[in-house]
């Protein structure tokens, strides 16, 4: 999502880098082209005024306009305003007397029984969280949540026989089954519709006075545009909500909703699901959305990837002894946990720069060719992992028929292999244990 945002602000900001020092007919100019790009990205009308009408103030003073480098300042500028416009982080509201009371709600579609799991995923390392099935509406509902929940080994709990229409019977028995298996966080999954309707306000103001929530969230699909925005708002009138989960925030949609959403409604974004996988939500942090719009990357994103991947700290204490025994092995142990992290255009889009580079395109990224590679290496025998310059023509000829390759796949594994050795041997000597940590994102 904002790749197409991202494009068209680099192309202001080049275009103003051009100009060495601004006239007010350029930064006129690049408003007008910041305003348009906005709108086209579905931010809301008003919402865009404002923000253009703060960045102009700004980016006309003295400073900027006399500045040697006035577009890398007004790209500051652009970058702050954002992060005010989507708001300062709200965390999740946990009740100091358990259990605490999540209530979900959303249209149908927008993933509320998926995010439902997924937050009870992230909460798990701290808390133990129960998800509860209370859209008894909607056909395979119920068996939706269990099954996911199984999968993230969180506990669930749903009515106790099929074809039960009481809610509120649920909710009181998810209590009693939250004492009784020491759950001290209950997220209650309620039920969806096409479009808000008095039926759906009336049963989800009925859980609530029976369970009284803590947090009462509105999963919002970002790819629904201006209409999300609006959703957000009939919900929060009737419900007094406290937080925001933006889905699909991983799609391709123009991704207008999620800068605007928290301007024009009031409520925090507090969660953004990035991927249909039960691990894929993210805590929201403004910073790093600007960043990833403004072409900076994400680097703070890409650190925690690296270690939830496995990557320890201990594993890269002395450069030099890995530039010594850095074999095919660890190599292999490499390409793993790079698996780990997640799809590959993800962790490529999270690098700062790489959308610079001509031609790159974090959808390009060959995962395929991550597996060519591992099944190279396990074509190898031990000793030609541990010692490549063995594996000459016949050997090439092997590994390659062993893995489904060809030799010139083999040849280009090896060459990577060597271009590898020699960066980590550029990390010795004075200062390279240190030059290495900040690499991976350690000692920072």
């Amino acid at each position: 999502m904002f790749d197409a945002l991202k494009e068209k602000l680099s192309a202001v900001f080049s275009k103003l880098g051009s100009k060495g020092k601004l006239s007010s007919e350029d930064i006129d100019s690049a408003m007008r082209e910041l305003r348009r790009s906005l709108l086209e990205a579905d931010v809301d009308f008003r919402t865009a005024k404002d923000f253009i009408a703060r960045v102009r103030e700004r980016a006309s003073s003295a400073e900027v306009l006399q500045s040697i480098t006035p577009n890398e300042r007004i790209s500051a500028i652009v970058y702050e305003e954002l992060i005010t416009l989507m708001g300062k982080p709200a965390p999740l509201i946990i009740s100091p007397k358990p259990p605490t009371v999540i209530l979900m709600a959303g249209l149908q579609g927008s993933g509320k029984t998926t995010s439902a799991v997924k937050l009870a995923r992230n909460l798990k390392g701290s808390h133990s969280p129960l998800v509860v099935a209370c859209d008894l509406r909607r056909p395979a509902a119920v068996e939706q949540l269990r099954v996911l929940a199984e999968g993230a080994k969180v506990a669930f709990y749903g009515p106790e026989k099929p074809g039960d229409s009481d809610v509120l019977k649920v909710v009181r028995g998810a209590v009693k089954f939250a004492e009784g298996h020491m759950n001290d966080v209950i997220i209650l999954d309620t039920a969806g519709r096409l479009h808000i309707d008095d039926e759906l306000m009336n049963e989800l103001k009925s859980i609530a006075e029976v369970l009284p929530p803590h947090e009462k969230i509105l999963v919002v699909d970002s790819m629904a545009g201006q209409e999300a925005v609006n959703s957000a708002k009939a919900f929060h009138e009737l419900l007094s909500l406290t937080g925001l989960i933006l889905t699909k925030l991983d799609g391709d949609a123009r991704g207008g909703s999620a800068l605007s959403i928290r301007a024009v409604t009031g409520i925090p974004v507090k969660f953004a699901g990035v991927g249909e996988n039960t691990d894929a939500l993210e805590v929201f942090s403004p910073e790093r959305m600007a960043g990833r719009i403004m072409g900076m990357g994400d680097i703070q994103g890409l650190v925690e990837k690296v270690k939830s991947a496995g990557i320890a700290e201990t594993e890269i204490k002395s450069p030099g002894k890995i530039a010594k025994s850095f074999d095919l092995d660890m190599l292999l142990k490499q390409f793993e946990a790079l698996e780990k992290m997640g799809p590959l255009e993800k962790i490529m889009g999270m690098i700062p720069g790489m959308d610079k580079i001509k031609g790159f395109k974090a959808e390009d990224a060959d995962t395929n060719a991550l597996k060519r590679s591992k099944a190279i290496i396990q074509s190898m025998t031990r000793e030609e992992r541990r010692n490549p310059k063995i594996i000459k023509g016949s050997r090439r000829r092997r590994i390659a028929e062993g893995s489904g390759t060809s030799v010139q796949s083999v040849n280009q594994l090896l060459a990577q292999y060597e271009q590898m050795k020699k960066m980590f041997k550029s990390f010795t000597g004075s200062g390279g244990s240190r030059r290495l940590k900040s690499l991976f994102g350690f000692g920072r």
